[in-house]
């Protein structure tokens, strides 16, 4: 190692200092003597504070707000072609990311007993982490929490060009009026709709599939895709970009990319869109690069494969957790993963078995609840009626459009839909999905039933509140007698 190298030993080192790691390091030595350590190279926090969940939230607010007034008579005649002020909007943006500043999630990591090492983390041995010259041993375990970073597809230019990736998007100074979108996913949904709140005039989605969120059920794409068609998105299905041609593009920080506006070459029909940025959410990749993967034997692209425990085979001492482990890629799971993965760390240091379902992350494989915030809302958890199918399970459904008394109250001409996807052999819950305004908080009553296994004939029982938009299980149940 050389006289100059510095060593230090804990007992949990953990790379990556997103909330993912942040758990996972907290929940390893809450309550005890042990000790733990952070290793990030960019912010502690991580992608969901300052470039994702987050930001994107907080972009999408004010939109949403004034779509909701809007809806009802006595606000809508005030309201009548209010948009949300592009100005303040970023500017509360940069108040929910507190300017990129990790100051006050350093003071939280240290007020854990968690200390925090700048810089790139790489395994070169068994619980051995570089950064630098220094080395950091661990006692019990290192814990990979780095996360995905975005894909940029091989096509002609399209690198070249300097294209937005979602961390552009949500930290964007300058708000184009002509944007492409090249996805048909999650961020390109939701990016879409901050888009368009903020002013931009043309905005063109390419999209390869047939759908728009082509892993939730038919109905919610389609609600989606008609929601923004509404809003004048030019929806290309079945298309690809054959090739980008950009010239003076400059590269000057996240949400600065300067330079002309760029030709876009679409390969299915052949047309020519000239636009003022190029958005790719084209889906993310494990943040494996660099890790020193190799050292241990393990691939050093794509993700790191565990088990329920966390843990990565043939290595004992190693965790993977979040998006690295390409089981879930949603901050919450990632968390859940991270809290399981500080429990069994804990539990095997203090020699306890691992008996207990709080020391396995079953959640991952059939009870992932998400809420994708576009208008119309969509939130979902469990299996699509064609997955439970393809697993083999015997299905029936409950599927009705979202029209209670609550839905009027929140606009008298309401548009939703829900659907319940029932094991017939069991009589309990293994998917649910509903898209309408404040379908977001129905979702967790749904996790909650299918994480319970809770049969139908118990969740009669579960009686909604009247007047609200969870009246819509009780018609739900109904449709099944």
């Amino acid at each position: 190692m050389g006289n100059n190298t510095e060593t230090s030993t804990y007992d949990v080192v953990v790379i990556g200092g997103g909330p993912v790691g942040e758990n996972a390091a907290d929940y390893a030595i809450r309550g005890s003597d042990r000790t733990a350590v952070i290793i990030e190279h960019e912010l502690v926090g991580g992608e969901c504070s300052y470039w994702a969940c987050m930001p994107s939230k907080g972009l999408l607010g004010p939109g949403a707000a004034l779509a909701a007034a809007a809806a009802l008579p006595g606000a809508r005649e005030r309201l009548s072609g209010v948009a949300p002020e592009p100005s303040a909007v970023l500017a509360r943006r940069d108040a929910i990311t507190g300017g990129r500043d990790d100051s006050s999630q350093v003071e939280w990591a240290q007020g854990a007993g968690i200390d925090v090492i700048r810089g790139h983390g790489r395994i070169v041995g068994e619980r051995v982490v570089a950064v630098g010259d220094r080395r950091i041993h661990a006692r019990e375990a290192v814990v990979i929490a780095t996360g995905s970073t975005a894909s940029i597809p091989p096509i002609d230019g399209l690198r070249e060009s300097l294209p937005w990736t979602s961390r552009d998007a949500t930290n964007l100074v300058d708000i184009p009026e002509r944007i492409v979108v090249l996805g048909g996913g999650v961020v390109a949904c939701e990016a879409a709709t901050w888009l368009l709140d903020l002013g931009v005039r043309e905005l063109t989605m390419v999209v390869r599939g047939n759908r728009l969120l082509p892993k939730s059920e038919p109905f919610v794409g389609e609600m989606v895709a008609g929601a923004l068609t509404d809003r004048g998105v030019d929806i290309r299905f079945g298309t690809e970009i054959d090739r980008v041609e950009r010239r003076d593009v400059a590269d000057t920080g996240y949400g600065r990319l300067h330079g002309g506006p760029a030709r876009v070459m679409l390969r299915s029909s052949g047309d020519i869109l000239d636009v003022d940025e190029i958005l790719v959410a084209a889906g993310r990749a494990p943040a494996t690069e660099g890790l020193g993967l190799d050292a241990i034997d393990l691939p050093d692209s794509g993700p790191i494969v565990v088990d329920d425990h966390l843990i990565v085979s043939g290595h004992p001492w190693l965790y993977a957790v979040g998006d690295v482990n390409g089981r879930v890629a949603l901050t919450h799971m990632g968390k859940y993963q991270a809290r399981v993965a500080g429990d069994v760390i804990a539990a095997r240091a203090e020699g306890r078995n691992l008996d207990s379902s709080r020391y396995s992350a079953f959640a991952d494989h059939s009870a992932v609840p998400q809420v994708v915030f576009t208008r119309p809302e969509v939130a979902a958890v469990g299996l699509t009626e064609q997955q439970a199918r393809d697993s083999g399970i015997d299905v029936t459904v409950a599927d009705m459009d979202l029209a209670v008394a609550g839905t009027y109250l929140l606009d008298p001409d309401y548009s939703g839909h829900a659907k319940l996807v029932i094991d017939r052999t069991r009589d309990v819950v293994v998917g649910a999905t509903f898209v309408g305004a404040g379908t977001a908080e129905l979702v967790h009553s749904a996790t909650v039933a299918v994480v319970g296994e809770v049969t139908l004939d118990r969740l009669w029982h579960a009686v909604p509140s009247y007047p609200t938009v969870s009246e819509i299980w009780l018609r739900l149940l109904e449709s099944l007698r």
